[in-house]
C-alpha cells in the first residue's frame, strides 16, 4: 500500500516517454492471452518475462531519466503489498472452517454476505484468504467457474467499500485525514445498492445450477467447526500491524528517503508472524487446506511486474490529471469512471491518490496537508468535495474487480481455485463473459443513482 505523499509537480519534473506505457500493455497482454493460447510456455516462463519488464523500465528510469526515487519508492510499496498478502496467505492456511450443511444458493448467498461484511473488518484479501477454501470445500460437489468470480466480486472486492480496513485506498485516504467513519457514513447506501443486486445476479445463477450436493450424513454435527482457531491470534496480529505507519505514528522507526518516512517494522512484523504461523501450524491442516507456495509464488511474480511497468502510466496519468486544461474536466462522472477505469488495470491505491489530489489542486486544496483533506472530505469549504471523494472511493473498490489483476485478492483466488482443480475463464474471458455482462451493469447503476445528474 503506497502510504507516500505525492510528490509535487514542478517544471523540473522529467516525465517519462509515451512509449514507455508499452512494456506495461505488454505485461497484460501475455496474463491475458499466456495461460490461454500459450500454456506450457507461459507458466515455464512468465516469472522471467514479469521481471524483464520490470528491469526494463527501472533501468530506463534510472539511467535514462535519471530517477531513481520512483523505482525506490515503487519498491517499498510493493514489499508493503506482498509482506500483507504474505502473511494473510500464510496465516488463513492455518485455518480450517468446515460448514456441515448442503450447498443450496441461499446458503452459498449467506456466505457471500458473511464474506462482504467480514471484509470491512479484516480487508478484502484477508476475508479472502479466510474464506474462500472453506467456500471451495463447500461447493465441491457442484462448483464451477462463477462460484469463484462472484466470490471475486463481493467478498475481494465491493464487500471492502465501508471501512479504511477494507480496502488499501480507503486506509491511504484514513492516513491522509479522511475521518475513519467518513466511507461508513457516505458509500454504505451504493455499498448496499451493489451487494444485493450483486447477490440477487448469483442466486439467479445458481438457482440453475441443476447438480445437487452430495446429502450430508444424518448423525448431528455443529453446522460450523473450525480447527486451527489459534492462527486467528496471528490474523489479528497482521491486522493490527497494518496501522502501524510512521506518517501516523512518528515514534516508529523507519527509514526516511527523499522526504518520506517508510515503515519496515509493520513488515517486519507481518513476514515474522506468517514465518512464525507457518512453524507452528498443523500440518495435517495445512494438507486438508492443499496448502504450497505456488499461488503465492505466482502473485509475487505478477505483480512484481505489475509494480514496476506501472510507475510510467501513473506518472502519465497524475500529470495529466492536475494540468490546467483538464481542472474544468473533473467532475463526479469523470472521477468515477477515470478512477475505475484505472484501477480496473491498475494498483487501485496509487489511483485513489492520484485523482485525489488532482480533485483537491483543481479547487486549490493540497493532499499533503491534513487539514486540506479533512476539510475537503467535511464539504462546505470546496464545491462538491464530498461526492467527488465518494466518486473516487467507490470506484477504486468496485472497479477493482473488473480484471484478476484490479486488487491484490483476486489472483490469489483465482490461484488457490486453480490448485483446488476448478478451471478458471482466462483474463480475456474473465473480462468479457463475466465483468462486462455483469458487473460492468451494476456499476452503471451506481453512477446513475449517484453521480450521473450531480453537477
Amino acid at each position: 500500500m503506497n502510504q507516500n505523499l505525492i510528490p509535487p509537480l514542478t517544471e523540473a519534473t522529467i516525465l517519462p516517454p509515451f512509449w514507455l506505457t508499452l512494456p506495461f500493455v505488454l505485461l497484460l497482454v501475455m496474463i491475458a492471452t499466456g495461460p490461454l493460447l500459450f500454456p506450457r510456455f507461459w507458466h515455464k516462463y512468465y516469472a522471467k518475462m514479469a521481471l524483464s519488464l520490470a528491469t526494463f523500465v527501472v533501468a530506463y528510469y534510472c539511467s535514462v531519466l535519471h530517477n531513481s526515487i520512483q523505482p525506490i519508492e515503487t519498491a517499498a510499496e510493493y514489499l508493503q503489498f506482498i509482506a500483507l498478502i504474505t502473511a494473510l496467505y500464510i496465516v488463513t492456511s492455518g485455518i480450517v472452517i468446515q460448514i456441515h450443511a448442503n450447498a443450496t444458493p441461499a446458503a452459498n448467498l449467506l456466505l457471500l454476505l458473511v464474506g462482504a461484511l467480514s471484509a470491512n473488518c479484516i480487508g478484502t484479501t484477508g476475508a479472502s484468504m479466510l474464506l474462500i477454501r472453506p467456500y471451495i470445500r463447500f461447493n465441491k460437489h457442484r462448483i464451477k467457474a462463477y462460484h469463484i468470480i462472484f466470490f471475486i466480486f463481493i467478498v475481494s472486492n465491493i464487500g471492502g467499500a465501508l471501512t479504511p480496513i477494507g480496502d488499501p485506498p480507503l486506509f491511504l485516504g484514513f492516513l491522509k485525514g479522511v475521518p475513519f467513519t467518513w466511507t461508513l457514513i457516505h458509500n454504505s447506501f451504493p455499498w448496499l445498492i451493489a451487494v444485493l443486486i450483486m447477490l440477487g445476479v448469483f442466486y439467479f445463477l445458481d438457482k440453475k445450477n441443476k447438480i445437487k450436493s452430495i446429502p450430508l450424513p444424518t448423525e448431528q454435527r455443529p453446522i460450523l467447526s473450525i480447527q486451527g482457531s489459534k492462527n486467528f491470534i496471528w490474523l489479528a496480529v497482521v491486522i493490527g500491524s497494518v496501522f502501524l505507519d510512521p506518517t501516523t505514528f512518528t515514534w516508529l522507526p523507519a527509514i526516511s528517503y527523499h522526504g518520506h518516512a517508510f515503515s519496515f517494522i509493520r513488515e517486519c512484523i507481518m513476514l515474522t508472524t506468517a514465518l512464525l504461523a507457518y512453524r507452528s501450524a498443523n500440518k495435517k491442516i495445512l494438507k486438508a487446506n492443499e496448502f504450497s507456495f505456488e499461488p503465492l509464488q505466482e502473485v509475487c511474480f505478477i505483480f512484481v511486474g505489475i509494480f514496476g511497468t506501472m510507475m510510467p502510466a501513473l506518472a502519465l496519468i497524475r500529470i495529466l490529471a492536475q494540468s490546467e486544461w483538464a481542472k474544468p474536466l473533473i467532475t463526479p462522472t469523470t472521477l468515477y469512471w477515470g478512477t475505475g477505469i484505472f484501477s480496473s488495470i491498475l494498483d487501485n491505491a496509487p489511483t485513489y491518490l492520484n485523482f485525489t489530489a488532482a480533485s483537491m489542486a483543481a479547487q486549490g486544496a493540497d493532499i499533503a496537508r491534513v487539514a486540506h483533506v479533512q476539510a475537503y472530505a467535511a464539504g462546505g469549504s470546496y464545491a462538491h468535495s464530498v461526492i467527488g471523494l465518494r466518486a473516487i472511493s467507490l470506484a477504486s473498490v468496485f472497479f477493482g474487480a473488473m480484471t484478476y489483476i484490479g486488487n491484490g485478492p483476486n489472483f490469489m483466488v483465482k490461484s488457490i481455485a486453480e490448485k483446488a482443480g476448478i478451471p478458471m475463464p482466462s483474463f480475456g474471458h474473465y473480462i468479457t463473459q463475466f465483468s462486462l455482462p455483469f458487473l460492468l451493469p451494476i456499476l452503471c447503476i451506481i453512477w446513475l443513482l449517484f453521480f450521473a445528474f450531480s453537477t
